[in-house]
């Protein structure tokens, strides 16, 4: 079983080379009007679809889970390589799990952090209140 997503974007090519730069891989189908990236570890399917209409935004944010911190400074590492924004938080607790995590934002704004679960916590967030969506960073 894959998860399935279907994004609408306002440039393709941008898209394109920020989830390729994401999930590390190329797309499995390329088209001036189409892309789609198939991948088993996570299990996802991620098509991508150009639109002239504005994107709207909400506060929903999408992740990948790996599994140690150490793939967290990887992926911190390709999309520094590629030049995007990113907000890093360490040993942080969210959704009632510490955590390690990336943030970033793919060329339509939304919100994706690639995360890594340190452990189990009894408390949502940190004392500091620290929200766990990325939707204000």
């Amino acid at each position: 079983m894959k998860t399935h997503i279907s994004l609408q974007t306002r440039d393709l090519d941008a898209s394109i080379a920020f989830y390729r730069t994401l999930l590390q891989r190329e797309p499995d189908k390329h088209f001036s009007d189409y892309a789609f990236f198939s991948i088993d570890d996570p299990a996802l399917e991620l098509a991508i679809n150009p639109t002239l209409e504005p994107i709207p935004l909400d506060r929903t944010h999408y992740g990948v889970a790996v599994n140690d911190a150490n793939s967290v400074d990887e992926a911190i590492e390709r999309l520094r390589a590629a030049a995007y924004d990113i907000d890093i938080e360490r040993e942080e607790t969210c959704c009632y799990a510490k955590q390690t995590k990336v943030w970033t934002s793919d060329p339509d704004g939304r919100r994706w952090e690639v995360y890594a679960v340190l452990d189990e916590t009894e408390q949502r967030e940190d004392s500091d209140g620290m929200r766990c969506s990325g939707a204000d960073r």
